[in-house]
Parts: C-alpha cells; structure tokens; sequence
C-alpha cells in the first residue's frame, strides 16, 4: 500500500508543477553573458562568464523573491524548448543550481553559440523569459 501512494504521489508532481504559473522576472532584469564576446575566438578550455542585473542568483531549490539560477543553451536554439516546463538537463543545456556565475566548457573546434537563460527555484524559465542574446564564438 505504502508503494501504491509512494507511486500516487510521483505521478502527481510534475502535473502541480504544471499547474502551478511560472515566475515573473523582476522589472527590468537583465542576463547576459560577460565573456566571451560575441565573435570571439579561442582557444580551449573556454571560460564562460555569466551577468544579472537587476536580480540575484540563488541555488535551485531556494524560493527567493528575485533571484534565479543559470542555465546555459550550447548550440541549442531557446525556441526548441518547452518553456512552461522545468529545463531539461543535458550536453546542450547546462544547469547552474548551485548558484554559479561562470563555467569552463571544453568545446570542440568550430563555431558554437551559447545563451544564457535564468531560471527560478524550480528550473522553469520566468515569464516572460529572462535570456541573454545569443553569442556566437569559434573555438580553435
């Protein structure tokens, strides 16, 4: 019996979740990345740098009024994703839950393109969404 509600209860999670309306990002709030610079070329490991303005960061799991998390989009295209739901965690979108503001990335040579985007304490984009502009750089 104990499974039966154990079981009950997982199914149940992810449709509150669903339910529940995303998080709106402080008024003016911005994310963008600090380096490296749109067209960059570098040489690898890369270190990314993260920026927020008008907002904190926060580890997942932690609900703070304005503050968020980072999730960084390598040649992902934000418009793939399904935003009302949390991030999907993979090799193309990186979670940042513990609060980190950089990252180095061992990126194959070539172009890539990296985008931030912040989350709230449950992994979900804000609304409206809360994403850097997309930077291309090319790795040698």
């Amino acid at each position: 019996m104990l499974r039966i509600a154990a079981l009950a209860l997982a199914l149940a999670a992810p449709l509150a979740l669903a339910q529940q309306p995303r998080t709106a990002p402080a008024p003016g709030a911005e994310v963008y990345i600090i380096a490296p610079r749109d067209g960059a070329v570098v040489h690898g490991p890369v270190t990314v740098r993260f920026g927020l303005k008008g907002m904190g960061v926060a580890p997942a799991g932690v609900k703070v009024d304005n503050t968020g998390h980072h999730h960084l989009l390598v040649d992902t295209d934000l418009a793939s994703l399904d935003l009302d739901a949390p991030l999907p965690a993979s090799d193309k979108v990186l979670h940042f839950g513990k609060g980190q503001t950089e990252t180095v990335l061992d990126l194959a040579p070539g172009k890539h393109t990296l985008e931030l985007v912040l989350g709230d304490y449950l992994h979900r984009p804000f609304d409206p969404v809360l994403h850097s502009k997309k930077i291309t750089i090319t790795v040698k």
